[in-house]
């Protein structure tokens, strides 16, 4: 199957928009992140489409992203954190390297910042997040061909992971 060498998906926090870049460089490929794509499209930020025109139509937008980057993209790809809820979307990746980046509440409040202007964590960010990892991880790890421990492990070592993760399976 043609496509991305390798998806990264996961919650917010995980790492996928950090280590990507440092997975493509590892191996001489693009990176595209779907976040950004959706930002391209809409011509505002992610924050600026929930709140403008709604989380539906952000979603629209987002699985036009994930599909079209699957067909176009041969390097490492970041899907937006919600993208594997589409029933569309997780179909879309069978057959595809899909790598989870599992990370803890702790570290993933710690990464994304109490203080988040992400539009799902408006109000209780820890309790909003919670509720989030508790719904998305049995999707998460469902959808992915390898599972990668992000907590306690920086960038440089989570894209390690990945890496020898993704060589062990080629």
């Amino acid at each position: 199957m043609s496509g991305p060498r390798v998806v990264l998906i996961g919650p917010m926090g995980a790492g996928k928009s950090t280590v990507g870049p440092l997975l493509a460089e590892a191996w001489g490929v693009g990176f595209r992140d779907t976040d950004a794509d959706v930002e391209t499209t809409a011509g505002r930020s992610v924050a600026d489409v929930f709140v403008e025109e709604g989380e539906a139509r952000f979603r629209a937008l987002e699985r036009e992203a994930v599909a079209t980057a699957l067909a176009e993209h041969d390097g490492v790809l970041a899907l937006g954190g919600g993208a594997v809820m589409d029933s569309e979307t997780r179909e879309r990746l069978a057959g595809h390297t899909v790598v989870f980046l599992r990370v803890g509440l702790t570290q993933a409040v710690s990464r994304v910042g109490l203080g988040s202007a992400r539009p799902l964590l408006l109000g209780n960010v820890r309790g909003r997040l919670k509720a989030i990892l508790d719904e998305r991880a049995p999707v998460y790890t469902a959808v992915a061909s390898v599972v990668v421990d992000t907590d306690d492990l920086d960038s440089a070592a989570v894209a390690e992971a990945v890496r020898d993760a993704v060589e062990v399976r080629a």
